[in-house]
């Protein structure tokens, strides 16, 4: 008996120890789809970083988020723009966002979730922004981007790639799982329709309007029950 072919292991015959394969273990060894969840962050586990900012600075124009411009990149310029025109450093925002805790009953729910299934957060912001977030979450998978700093001056950011969330659903799905998303914004929605199950939480009502083949929900509550729902219970 062979207890290999020239490409690898012949399942069929043998396993690795050359005795014969039991056919459950055959069965088993098929591919399975497994299920993992795609969360964006900001206005679903946490407050929009932005909008905080504004409120502690009085830059009232920091307060447009991707819930209000869908371009990314146009949203980012403009942050930019302000932040240098009024000498706001990466210290002073970080200093805000310290000051921040998680959306309520955000802990527990990605506490509960990661006990049903994998959970990784996609968020369109910076590694800089992200950890005391990540810290107070009990540090979840991030993916997310990286700004350019230039003596404690924000200069530029790093996209890690282009359209992130939709990219990082659409290689999930490549490697044989079914993926759950869920956001808040405009900015969310290709991550959404990229994944098998997508809903809207917290999202504003010109999103939900434009985007009605997503289930929208207004608590996390509700989203929890529209997951395990999805899982199958």
């Amino acid at each position: 008996m062979r207890l290999c072919s020239a490409r690898g292991w012949n399942l069929s015959s043998s396993h690795a120890y050359g005795l014969p394969l039991p056919a459950a273990a055959w069965h088993h060894s098929r591919r399975v789809k497994q299920t993992i969840v795609t969360l964006d962050m900001e206005g679903v586990l946490t407050p929009e970083i932005w909008i905080a900012v504004a409120e502690e600075t009085g830059i009232a124009d920091l307060r447009r988020t991707t819930r209000d411009e869908p371009d990314y990149n146009v949203l980012m310029r403009g942050r930019l723009a302000l932040i240098n025109r009024h000498g706001l450093k990466l210290s002073d925002i970080q200093r805000v966002i310290g000051t921040l805790d998680p959306l309520p009953g955000a802990r527990e729910f990605i506490d509960e979730l990661r006990t049903l299934t994998q959970v990784i957060v996609l968020f369109d912001t910076f590694e800089q922004f992200a950890a005391p977030f990540m810290r107070k979450l009990a540090w979840p998978t991030l993916f997310c981007h990286r700004l350019v700093v230039e003596d404690d001056r924000v200069t530029d950011y790093q996209l890690r790639l282009p359209d992130q969330k939709k990219e990082a659903v659409k290689a999930l799905r490549g490697l044989n799982y079914r993926v759950i998303s869920a956001g808040d914004s405009y900015n969310d929605t290709t991550m959404l329709a990229a994944a098998d199950t997508g809903f809207l939480i917290h999202a504003p009502q010109n999103v939900i309007a434009e985007f009605p083949q997503f289930k929208a929900v207004d608590s996390l509550a509700g989203l929890m029950d529209e997951i395990k729902a999805a899982l199958g219970g």
